[in-house]
């Protein structure tokens, strides 16, 4: 089998040209206690942390050479067991994508899984226990290379864990969705596989990965290996049993796999393949798995091979990686942004505004930064409730064990609140203001921060909409005003909009692309247009479902024409998340610019003008139309189809960018599809909006040529 298996990863390497190659170093030690004499492989490439490991054809190949060693003397009884490990801080992080992006046949893409297979399940077959010892960062196939060891340890340091293969539109496809079912329960697997991965990708912990019972034993990240090292000699001399919970392969599987596809619907809404493939795997190894048969393993890999292998040459995948490049690497070199030296330090931050955003802006600052914060606002009640509010975000942290008490403490201290804004911003580097949105209100409040804050320090606004330009205009100094415009809730949308006023200097840019970066934020440099990128889309986008449901169009069918998108949530329902008072707002701050395009919708006014939150009520448990809202709504007769809903909004959209792009209101395309991505939620199975766009002839039937050039996206046409 390995000749055989090392002949296919030798065809498939000269796919991969590129390929950052990853060893399989095998080293011997005597175990503790007398033990026995063990092999230890350990997966490099060579780099240090910031370049995890991956597998390519030649790196498993590189795994295969050191299992035919291992193997030979497991069977001559030369060793007593064989661990695998990877480098400080990495355990292995799966596929190399960017070779499997590259694939052009189908046989190709089948071969790449097949050979993983070959590889990962030789450790199982092996005449000795294996052990995976999870040191670090294990993703996809990292994970499933330990699953089919005989046992697995974790480290209490291990950062991020998961098998994020539905999130990118493939399956885990070396044994995730055939193994993790029956090692710790089909539940617990779709909430891995499936919950998760959809959830933007979430990683867990290594404490996590223990209590799931995907790990046999934790330790300390100081001396893991040590400690996994002693317990290993334990296992093998019998000292210790490892017990694991008996698999449920009744009704509760059955109740899983249907709590996946509720998930998979609620999130994609079928328009994405990936994690209903994933769960027709894990519904197969129920019996696959079962006790009576005895665990039929090619019969489970063959389906993932194959599912893999279609995925592989699926849109949804390419979708996928470009819209994972876009956010791991584009996002780290924003375009545009000037040379970070010029950028000056930032010791103190002023926040203008108490409310709940000026308070969210504070506590992240706060977090981020560890600096002093300074709030003001007209009184001392808002005051003292926006410190509040810091402060008790920070107990929430320290009760989830996320800080101790000392550095709770000392955020605490960093966080105070004044009304005389002489006294709060005489010192501060960075002033942030989230007032209310109205021109004259933030021109007045910025000129009273100008009056007594240093000469260096950068005036920021906050603002969805307005001209970060005008304003300035009214300042002595307006070449440091900057837009930063966040996007709700602060903590988790990672989109930060950094717009370069008119007059707007080089080392007061350089400087918000700098506090951006210590904020963990996205940052996107954005021209100063009316509602930037964002807002400017989803207004267009949302302002033509409004549109055609005023004209006649039942909302039922308006909203339900949007669903092949897959987008996380409908029109209206995000509308009600917005706020429609924020929404209308909005759509008359693009109408006074682009009166030919934008339009104030009469029932959206209606509707705020009654105080209503949203379309929708929820006595139900799902969104019904509010009986109330029903009967604001002023129709006309114009009716249209779901298809034509689509076609009509997605022209819009279409258009919307195009004209974005000729302003230059961003570089790129890729820098409206990074914005919509980290922004709005935007599919990762999609892409990005432009290719999407591409990809189903909208671009070129409204503008006339696609937005990213043939190739740029990897998605096929």
């Amino acid at each position: 089998m390995s000749t055989t298996t090392a002949e296919l990863l030798k065809g498939a390497a000269e796919l991969f040209p590129d390929e950052v190659v990853t060893q399989a170093h095998v080293r011997h030690l005597d175990l503790p206690a007398g033990a026995g004499k063990f092999a230890l492989i350990t997966l490099d490439n060579g780099f240090d942390h910031t370049k995890p490991t991956t597998f390519g054809p030649q790196s498993l190949a590189n795994l295969n050479a050191a299992i035919d060693q291992v193997e030979k003397e497991a069977a001559e009884g030369a060793i007593v067991g064989v661990g695998i490990t990877g480098k400080p801080f990495i355990f292995a992080v799966g596929a190399d994508l960017k070779g499997v992006e590259l694939l052009k046949q189908h046989s190709d893409a089948l071969a790449i899984g097949k050979g993983g297979h070959d590889v990962f399940k030789r450790l199982s077959a092996l005449a000795v226990p294996t052990f995976a010892y999870y040191n670090g960062a294990a993703m996809g196939g990292g994970v499933e290379v330990g699953l089919h060891c005989s046992y697995r340890t974790v480290s209490k340091a291990l950062p991020a864990f998961s098998l994020p293969e539905v999130f990118l539109g493939l399956v885990p496809g070396w044994g995730g969705c055939a193994i993790l079912p029956n090692l710790i329960g089909a539940d617990r697997a779709v909430s891995v596989i499936i919950e998760n991965s959809l959830n933007q990708n979430k990683q867990l912990k290594g404490a996590q990965v223990f209590e799931l019972g995907i790990a046999d034993a934790i330790f300390e990240g100081a001396d893991f290996l040590e400690q996994s090292l002693i317990w290993t000699a334990s296992v093998l001399k019998g000292e210790v049993a490892v017990e694991r919970a008996e698999i449920d392969r009744g009704e509760a599987w059955d109740q899983a796999v249907a709590r996946g596809r509720f998930i998979a619907d609620s999130k994609v809404h079928g328009a994405a393949p990936a994690a209903y493939r994933a769960l027709d795997i894990i519904a197969a190894a129920k019996d696959l798995g079962s006790a009576e048969a005895g665990f039929d393993a090619e019969t489970a890999f063959e389906l993932e091979n194959v599912a893999l292998a279609d995925l592989i040459m699926g849109g949804e995948l390419r979708s996928g990686i470009y819209a994972f490049n876009l956010v791991q690497k584009r996002a780290k070199r924003p375009a545009g942004a000037p040379d970070k030296s010029l950028a000056r330090p930032v010791t103190k931050v002023g926040v203008v505004g108490a409310g709940l955003m000026a308070s969210q802006l504070a506590l992240l600052f706060l977090r981020r930064l560890e600096v002093p914060v300074v709030l003001t606002d007209i009184d001392q009640e808002r005051i003292d409730k926006g410190v509040g509010y810091v402060h008790a975000e920070i107990e929430k942290l320290l009760g989830k064990g996320r800080i101790n008490q000392d550095k709770a403490n000392r955020l605490k201290a960093l966080v105070t609140g004044v009304l005389d804004k002489a006294e709060g911003f005489a010192d501060a580097d960075f002033v942030i203001e989230a007032v209310f949105e109205e021109m004259g209100v933030k021109q007045q409040v910025f000129a009273e921060v100008e009056a007594v804050a240093p000469a260096h320090a950068i005036l920021a606004t906050n603002t969805s909409s307005l001209s970060v330009s005008e304003m300035a205009s009214k300042l002595k100094h307006p070449e440091r005003v900057v837009g930063f415009h966040f996007f709700n809730p602060v903590a988790i949308l990672p989109l930060l909009e950094i717009v370069r006023g008119d007059k707007t200097d080089d080392a007061s840019l350089a400087t918000a692309f700098g506090v951006a970066k210590k904020l963990k934020k996205t940052a996107v440099l954005c021209k100063d247009a009316p509602a930037f990128v964002v807002n400017r889309i989803l207004t267009r986008f949302m302002g033509e479902i409004q549109n055609v449901i005023d004209e006649g169009t039942p909302v039922a069918t308006a909203e339900k024409a949007i669903e092949p998108l897959g987008l996380p949530m409908s029109p209206l329902v995000l509308l009600e998340l917005v706020g429609p008072a924020i929404g209308l707002h909005v759509s008359e701050t693009l109408n006074r610019a682009f009166p030919d395009r934008f339009t104030v919708s009469e029932n959206l006014a209606a509707v705020v003008e009654a105080g209503k939150r949203g379309f929708y009520v929820y006595d139900s448990g799902k969104p019904e139309l509010d009986p109330e809202v029903a009967a604001l709504l002023k129709q006309g007769d114009t009716v249209l189809t779901e298809e034509q809903t689509r076609d009509r909004v997605l022209d819009a959209v279409a258009q919307e960018i195009g004209l974005m792009l000729a302003e230059g209101v961003v570089a790129e395309a890729q820098d409206v599809d990074l914005c919509l991505i980290t922004g709005a939620g935007w599919p990762f199975h999609l892409g990005g909006i432009t290719p999407y766009l591409d990809r189903e002839g909208v671009s070129e039937r409204v503008n006339g040529k696609k937005f990213l050039a043939q190739g740029v996206a990897s998605v096929p046409a």
